[in-house]
């Protein structure tokens, strides 16, 4: 039972905890746009602490930022000080080939493909991504470890990480194979080009798994 219209026969499926958990990419496939109007972690937000996947052939970024930072959320029962914490990411452009992301809940998994051609990737401008776990093949140039995660500016972004956390950067970054759980992502402009999104009900249909 692969399709939408089969849902009524998973009555355990929390509808409403359904829609908050796929709303990150939901909103992304129209493409979001937020106002960072006091820089990247000053947004009005909140996220549902929800973890979605991400999976693309390779990534290529010009202007790479990395740091360490927090998410609001109203999960205190998990998370009582109402943050999580997350490795932040920021690319000033990037282009992604064969992108796949999902996010799964109970038997219900969204999924959504785009840029399987070629010559039309997915591209994001001013991308931030919260995530808790990155993999795959990188390269980076021109790559800077260990500065004051406060000065970085590779990503054109207002601001960053803390005065005197960690944090490096790249000219440029490339990753094949990328795998990336996240938290939360926005962009100013995000082009899914060839887009296909689909509801799955049972069966394995996340962009990828572990492996033990």
């Amino acid at each position: 039972m692969e399709d939408a219209q089969s849902a009524p026969a998973y009555g355990r499926t929390n509808w409403r905890r359904f829609a908050v958990a796929v709303g990150v990419p939901t909103v992304i496939a129209g493409g979001l746009v937020l106002a960072l109007a006091e820089g990247a972690l000053a947004a009005n937000f909140t996220v549902s602490g929800k973890q979605f996947k991400l999976s693309a052939d390779k990534l290529v970024g010009n202007g790479f930022t990395q740091y360490s930072g927090e998410l609001p959320t109203a999960d205190k029962e998990k998370y009582p000080n109402g943050k999580i914490p997350a490795a932040m990411s920021g690319i000033r452009s990037a282009d992604l080939w064969n992108l796949c992301q999902s996010v799964a809940v109970g038997p219900v998994t969204l999924r959504i493909e785009a840029g399987d051609d070629p010559n039309r990737p997915v591209h994001a401008d001013e991308l931030l991504i919260g995530m808790s776990t990155l993999g795959g093949d990188a390269t980076f140039e021109d790559i800077q470890i260990g500065l004051d995660g406060s000065t970085l500016d590779q990503d054109g972004a207002d601001s960053h990480g803390a005065p005197l956390s960690f944090g490096q950067q790249a000219r440029k970054v490339t990753i094949n194979g990328l795998r990336q759980e996240a938290y939360y992502t926005s962009a100013s402009t995000f082009t899914l080009n060839g887009m296909n999104l689909k509801l799955h009900i049972g069966g394995s249909h996340e962009c990828y798994y572990d492996e033990d």
